[in-house]
């Protein structure tokens, strides 16, 4: 996620929250991933390699926007993968080089 926008951020470092605020909603556009989109306000709770609880980010998957809930990187492999899963448990795992790559920003 571009970092250029942010007005606020938060960490407390004992429950390991991290809170953004930014101007608006910002929406990005990556090879494999698709259309992203970015809210006002993020919230999600971190730990090793994975974030739990995220708020404020979706994806759209065949023309329905999904919320994402948990995101973790799966480092113990050659080629390490990324899991993006929502409420309902659906997940979908990416190459993590996937996410490296510079996104188009959409209006």
């Amino acid at each position: 996620m571009p970092s250029n926008h942010f007005n606020e951020f938060h960490y407390k470092k004992t429950t390991r929250f991290i809170g953004l605020k930014q101007e608006k909603t910002f929406k990005y556009l990556f090879k494999e991933l698709r259309l992203t989109s970015y809210g006002a306000k993020i919230t999600t709770l971190t730990g090793d390699c994975q974030m739990k609880r995220l708020t404020g980010v979706k994806g759209k998957e065949m023309m329905v926007w999904i919320t994402l809930f948990d995101v973790f990187v799966d480092d113990t492999k050659v080629h390490r993968k990324i899991y993006f899963a929502n409420l309902m448990g659906f997940s979908q795992s990416y190459l993590v080089t996937t996410v490296e790559d510079e996104p188009k920003k959409m209006k």
